[in-house]
């Protein structure tokens, strides 16, 4: 075997330029694969992590009517539907996948939190309970979060994040100040931001509109301080944290399933669902895969088209060398040693033709991402698999010729002019 390798590195040595030419289709059919596979992994990537996130693995739980989310704001707190206690919140915790879990209550806010003559509009007020930050991967940027002694005394104090500060206060440091949430006045004692800074990539307007609307100013209050704001038996939301991404839908679905089980609603849609990003990620992912596929096939084509260059190439290399394989028939060569040969010389050539693909489709797929500014993400196993498909498109099309050469007889070969 290591013969045959030798030989058919000298062989390819030997015709250079018609050696180059015979693997330059392989060459651009590897790149091209190589190269949509590194983009269409790279946006795939891009997907998860933009509907993901900052990465902290979490799955919030709450109500759906249908397959919408319940406003209460509009339509109520429903009958049926109990607030969530701590032997239920002991019940999620429990399940294997959730890591932490945590509630807390939510309303959009349409003029109802000012600072003197400013207004947070289209804010959001968030009512938590003490591990809410920790668990959520926050960290203070100014001030401190609530303390137990907060939550004890009933203080209406505040947190905010960036955006809601630079609305209400314009650069200036809110710390101790008083804002106003449905007239009720609240001490801002701190101000916090996710630990992970998360930046989304933006690739259109559609995308700007998305991201700029999930980054609305946040004021984060006490738990306890939700009755004097609205309602008082507004059931809450769930948010569970999980170690691993790919653990994020089975512990958002037993979690909806724990909390649907003490549901008493006349309303058969009315049910906890997990906003499910990850699922969402696969789904939007999975709308694209028949047109990846597509082009994938196109560039198999240039293999298709490489492999036959090979074979004629090899046919060719068997007729200049027909005298060479008389001659080692006649001193006892057998056929499998000369198919062996020839096989492992076509093997060599795509193999070769292969690699020189696989660097050719990183190098494609960098100068892609920086003309477009798109993701790619280079694909290990493909790029092995890539090399080995091209060894063993070598080994199908040299097959013919090898044969041929193997049953050449002797006393024709060594004949032949």
């Amino acid at each position: 075997m290591l013969e045959n390798i030798r030989l058919s590195f000298q062989g390819i040595w030997s015709h250079k330029m018609r050696s180059f030419l015979t693997m330059l289709g392989i060459i651009i059919g590897i790149a091209a694969i190589i190269a949509i596979v590194s983009t269409i992994q790279g946006t795939n990537e891009q997907i998860k992590q933009n509907l993901i996130g900052s990465g902290d693995n979490s799955v919030t739980v709450q109500m759906y009517q249908g397959d919408y989310e319940y406003e209460y704001t509009y339509n109520g707190i429903p009958d049926g539907v109990p607030v969530i206690t701590d032997e239920m919140l002991e019940e999620i915790k429990a399940v294997e996948e959730v890591k932490e879990a945590t509630l807390y209550r939510a309303r959009e806010s349409y003029n109802d939190i000012y600072y003197q003559n400013a207004g947070l509009s289209g804010g959001k007020v968030y009512g938590v309970d003490q591990e809410y930050f920790d668990i959520c991967s926050f960290i203070v940027t100014d001030g401190r979060l609530f303390d137990e002694n907060d939550y004890k005394n009933f203080r209406k104090v505040a947190v905010l994040d960036a955006d809601s500060a630079d609305s209400l206060f314009a650069g200036e440091n809110p710390i101790g100040r008083t804002i106003e949430i449905k007239k009720e006045p609240f001490v801002v004692i701190g101000m916090v931001e996710k630990s992970s800074k998360f930046e989304p990539v933006i690739n259109s307007m559609e995308d700007y509109y998305m991201y700029a609307q999930r980054s609305s100013g946040i004021v984060y209050v006490p738990s306890n301080q939700w009755p004097a704001l609205y309602a008082y038996d507004e059931p809450q939301k769930l948010i569970v944290t999980v170690d691993k991404t790919e653990d994020m839908t089975a512990a958002g679905k037993r979690s909806a399933d724990i909390l649907n089980n003490y549901l008493a609603v006349s309303d058969d849609t009315m049910r906890y669902k997990a906003l499910d990003l990850l699922e969402q990620a696969k789904e939007i992912q999975e709308l694209s895969q028949s047109t990846n596929m597509m082009l994938i096939w196109i560039a198999g084509i240039s293999l298709l088209v490489g492999g036959i260059g090979v074979m004629n190439i090899m046919l060719v290399s068997v007729t200049e060398r027909t005298q060479e394989i008389g001659l080692k028939k006649a001193i006892g060569a057998r056929k499998t040693r000369i198919l062996g040969q020839f096989l492992t010389e076509a093997a060599v050539l795509t193999s070769l033709g292969g690699l020189l693909g696989v660097i050719t489709g990183i190098i494609l797929a960098q100068v892609i991402s920086k003309l477009t500014g798109t993701v790619v993400a280079i694909s290990g196993p493909a790029a092995v698999g890539a090399v080995a498909f091209s060894m063993v498109i070598g080994i199908i099309f040299g097959l013919l010729p090898s044969y041929k050469a193997a049953n050449l007889n002797p006393i024709d070969a060594l004949r032949h002019e």
